[in-house]
């Protein structure tokens, strides 16, 4: 990731403010035809965190994300990127629910990836070799070098998130944000996602994971959101995965469970694709 040692640095039409937060959210509200899905959430990151943000269906986790990426306007509050606000800036890459996505639309791999430049590029700008060896180099992190050319709808689960991924590098992003992103994916296929998470720590990208699984939270983040509509708990997982805050947050969808290394947190929503109307 490039850096300046001037005070501010452009990135699209927004600019980095050195020394700003690189997510900044107070205060914010927002949701869909009157129907409040997020109330008053106020919090910020650290550059380079990795952050799992949980609750139940319809807690307002796609939301929030929307609202972050500059797809959704808030009804009140603010979101700052490092000291601006989400127009305009390049720096974001939002990679949604795949049951969002159009598979059977006749692009392929490679195609996608380069879509991560089109801010890079400017408006009617064709993409150059420089773009093409980005793109290159991004399905090379990600393990898909030889799928390049492959059409997405032939792609399984776990390609299509590392597919995706590859956009956010070649983007090259300094925030991420995946919706669900391990949700249907074999055991294999989530430690390739965590071993590129791990990549991106590396080089300094903020990521936000919305997911299901407490466990998965608890063992490969930094931090802990844990949202439903209000925030409700932020920070290490052995603070918010107090029964008390989660009972609040999941009421009679969670159970515990007497384990060898504790109690452990077991929620009867973990099957949905998505988080309600709302989201």
């Amino acid at each position: 990731m490039s850096s300046s040692s001037s005070k501010h640095s452009t990135y699209g039409s927004a600019v980095h403010a050195e020394g700003a937060p690189v997510l900044d959210v107070s205060h914010l509200s927002a949701g869909y035809d009157g129907h409040l899905a997020l109330d008053d959430v106020t919090f910020h990151l650290h550059t380079g965190e990795r952050v799992a943000v949980i609750g139940p269906n319809g807690a307002g986790k796609s939301t929030l994300f929307k609202v972050i990426a500059g797809i959704l306007v808030p009804l009140s509050g603010q979101v700052n990127i490092a000291g601006d606000r989400p127009s305009g800036h390049i720096c974001i890459a939002y990679v949604p629910q795949r049951s969002q996505v159009d598979w059977s639309f006749p692009v392929s791999v490679a195609d996608v990836v380069m879509m991560g430049r089109v801010g890079k590029l400017g408006p009617l700008r064709w993409p150059k070799a420089q773009d093409w060896n980005i793109v290159r180099r991004s399905l090379e992190v990600v393990g898909m070098a030889d799928l390049s050319q492959r059409q997405i709808s032939e792609l399984s689960g776990g390609q299509q998130q590392r597919m995706f991924i590859a956009r956010a590098l070649a983007q090259e992003a300094h925030l991420v944000l995946m919706d669900e992103p391990l949700t249907g994916l074999d055991v294999p296929s989530q430690k390739d996602i965590f071993r590129i998470l791990d990549d991106l720590r590396q080089e300094r990208v903020t990521v936000m994971v919305a997911t299901h699984d407490l466990g998965q939270a608890a063992e490969h983040f930094d931090r802990v959101m844990l949202l439903n509509r209000r925030l409700l708990g932020f920070g290490a997982p052995e603070q918010v995965f107090e029964p008390e805050i989660l009972m609040h947050a999941y009421g009679s969808h969670l159970h515990f469970v007497e384990g060898e290394q504790g109690i452990i947190a077991v929620g009867d929503t973990c099957c949905g694709e998505g988080d309600g109307a709302d989201e």
